[in-house]
């Protein structure tokens, strides 16, 4: 078994690229691997409740988050400075989170086997 971690840097409503991503993420964990997920910048905004779209082609991507529970993925993560600066925190999100520091990332990123920018 792999230890993948999927980094989240892309805020909502870009296009296809966050369901492309989420459709790897629940591949991956379709094949019994370990999945991670960390959202640093503005993917913190992916996990913000009461999201709407100005847009009406663009759906939300809450459902896909949702989800991600029947893949067995768990291990959420935020960068807490992220969070910050955006006005956030994790009461603000739609599913739990674990909070790390900006100085915690490079170790994180280290333990694992395959990193996959998102």
């Amino acid at each position: 078994m792999k230890n993948f971690l999927f980094v989240m840097r892309q805020p909502p409503f870009q296009g296809s690229r966050i369901r492309e991503s989420m459709d790897m993420i629940m591949t991956v964990a379709a094949f019994d691997q370990c999945v991670k997920i960390l959202f640093l910048d503005d993917g913190v905004f992916l996990l913000k409740s009461n999201q709407n779209p100005d847009n009406p082609d663009l759906k939300t991507s809450t459902p896909l988050f949702a989800a991600l529970e029947l893949y067995d993925v768990e291990e959420l993560w935020v960068e807490g400075e992220s969070l910050a600066e955006r006005g956030l925190d994790p009461s603000h999100l739609i599913l739990p989170v674990r909070t790390l520091g900006r100085t915690e990332i490079a170790f994180f990123l280290a333990k694992a086997d395959i990193v996959v920018n998102c």
